[in-house]
């Protein structure tokens, strides 16, 4: 379905724009219900609201929590556990690089980890194989610089893994363990009653175009009560998003994204370690890297990730991975392969500086990507995300005991992470990706020297803006062509995309959007959703991957029926 949003003013031309002036409010007031829930509510304890690796962990841990306190004679009694996922299946959404710390899992899973080897490990976890050989790269446009591996990109004891599939193994433990797993039951809304957060209401199914009931596929939103609810709903979660607005809780920084794109390719020769590049194609715009790691002796997933910082509004994320799979260093490893999985996310990258000051209330806690738990400085967020869950289990286990499920008495939910490793890494790494708003040179040295000095230098925050808020202005168009390329229609369709197509729109562009900005909306999106004419923007919004590209600099996304969207299955 295609819907045109206003016409270009005639005799507009090219000029600079702030993303922020064109991007409409934050749908606050739709996502924070103040509705006594539905007489056929579905009544839970606890619902964990998102089937990705925190929501999953959390729930696994507070089912094995219960259970033992039960046994030993005293426990909180027994416990309605749900995860909602908005995917039609689990691991459907999920998409990372990916290079997994264990750490969470022999947290979670002692006695299938205790003292196992690599080999024991990859056969007992849902881990491809162990990293071997590594090598990290300063890339020009037709050569490379091999040089040393930065501490916080060392990977001796880390997998190689996919996310998909931790994702689906762990959905089964957490079915196991007794917790209903409920996927293709998005949540649009907070049920809250005064400050206290109730439950979540659902997406209605079987809406036509216009958001009316549609024939047979109709089902009408359910309300799910919880005591306590937690929003796992990875990166820009729009609940997330609308209780931290509601609550008015900030943090010293914005958070900042970045946009990922990544493919999957059968190839004719195995790849013999992990790389990680640096420098071309994003030497004068953005900040960011590729990276190579091999699944499979026939597999390996090639990926590009930008910042959303970046000042040329015809960057184009897919257009430059597409670029960067032509240099020399990349082509010999796909040369006479085949493309077989494409997708695309955002992800959080602010750090320490953009936690929410607060990462619970009454009656819910946030983990994971929602809260901002990633390290770019170690390419790692699985573990951080797995082990946010497991806190906020233990957190809620022993306010549930306490019988004290306010803010006070789920506090821990911050209080615990920010006492782990999680909070100690992100301090320690605080000031490391936000050295780089000053450039690839001075960034690096600034990094450098927070490297060495475990933070301290530079000590201070460095303040930034939001990406939304960062000029751009137009620059040279990326060329994305060659052998080797493949164009977002067909990347769409590789991405296992099976929304239909009459489906109402789930974007809001808001009011006039200027050709300038039309033009910015089409090569931000990777998913080829917006396409500029004569005739104004057209949205194409069957074809969105849920990256939330366009959620952090323009059109705001919202959640859609269930099932929607992409299947990715090894990504």
């Amino acid at each position: 379905m295609s819907r045109h949003h206003s016409r270009p003013p005639a005799g507009s031309s090219a000029k600079r724009i702030f993303p922020e002036r064109h991007q409409p409010k934050p749908a606050t007031a739709e996502r924070i219900l103040r509705e006594s829930p539905d007489a056929e509510a579905v009544p839970l304890d606890v619902v964990f609201v998102g089937g990705g690796p925190a929501g999953l962990a959390g729930a696994i841990e507070l089912a094995r929590l219960v259970a033992e306190g039960n046994e030993a004679g005293d426990g909180v009694g027994e416990l309605e556990i749900g995860v909602l996922e908005k995917a039609d299946g689990l691991g459907d959404h999920n998409l990372s690089g990916a290079v997994v710390n264990p750490r969470a899992f022999r947290e979670l899973f002692p006695d299938l980890t205790a003292g196992a080897g690599s080999e024991t490990m990859t056969r007992a976890l849902p881990l491809r194989r162990p990293v071997g050989r590594e090598a990290v790269y300063f890339l020009t446009e037709w050569g490379r610089v091999r040089l040393p591996t930065p501490p916080t990109m060392r990977n001796h004891g880390n997998y190689i893994a996919s996310v998909c599939e931790i994702v689906r193994w762990l959905g089964q433990r957490a079915e196991e363990a007794g917790v209903m797993v409920l996927p293709g039951f998005p949540a649009d809304g907070l049920l809250v009653r005064g400050d206290d957060v109730i439950g979540v209401r659902t997406t209605p199914r079987g809406l036509d175009r216009d958001g009316n009931p549609g024939g047979a596929s109709w089902m009408p939103p359910v309300d799910v009560t919880a005591r306590v609810t937690v929003l796992a709903e990875g990166t820009r979660g729009s609940l997330t998003q609308a209780w931290l607005d509601w609550q008015k809780i900030e943090s010293p920084n914005p958070q900042i994204y970045s946009l990922g794109v990544k493919e999957l390719w059968r190839v004719p020769r195995p790849l013999d370690r992990i790389i990680h590049t640096m420098g071309w194609p994003l030497l004068r715009d953005g900040f960011g890297g590729s990276f190579a790691y091999p699944l499979a002796e026939d597999l390996v997933a090639l990926g590009l990730v930008v910042s959303l910082d970046y000042r040329n509004t015809r960057l184009d994320v897919h257009g430059l991975l597409q670029r960067t799979k032509h240099h020399p260093l990349f082509r010999s490893i796909l040369e006479g392969g085949e493309m077989v999985e494409w997708g695309a996310r955002t992800i959080p990258e602010g750090g320490h500086f953009s936690l929410p000051e607060r990462r619970h209330g009454n009656g819910i806690c946030i983990v994971g990507d929602a809260a901002g738990y990633v390290d770019v400085a170690s390419l790692k967020g699985i573990h951080y995300a797995m082990h946010s869950g497991i806190v906020a289990a233990r957190a809620i286990h022993a306010a549930l005991k306490a019988d004290d499920l306010s803010a006070t008495g789920l506090a821990e939910c911050t209080e615990g992470v920010d006492r782990s490793f999680v909070g100690r890494d992100l301090y320690r790494n605080r000031n490391l990706r936000l050295a780089f708003k000053s450039g690839l040179v001075a960034g690096g040295a600034k990094a450098s020297l927070a490297m060495a000095t475990g933070g301290r230098i530079p000590g201070r925050r460095i303040a930034t803006p939001t990406d939304a808020a960062e000029p751009k202005a137009p620059g040279a168009p990326v060329k994305a062509g060659g052998p080797l390329a493949i164009s977002k229609v067909d990347a769409v369709f590789k991405s296992g995309n099976r929304t239909r197509d009459d489906i109402p729109s789930h974007l809001d562009v808001g009011g006039e959007v200027p050709p300038e900005v039309a033009e910015m909306y089409v090569h931000l999106c990777p998913a080829g959703v917006y396409e500029a004419g004569a005739d104004g923007l057209r949205v194409n919004a069957p074809n969105c991957v849920d990256c939330k590209a366009t959620d952090v600099l323009g059109p705001r996304w919202s959640p859609r029926e269930g099932g929607s969207g992409p299947r990715y299955r090894r990504m």
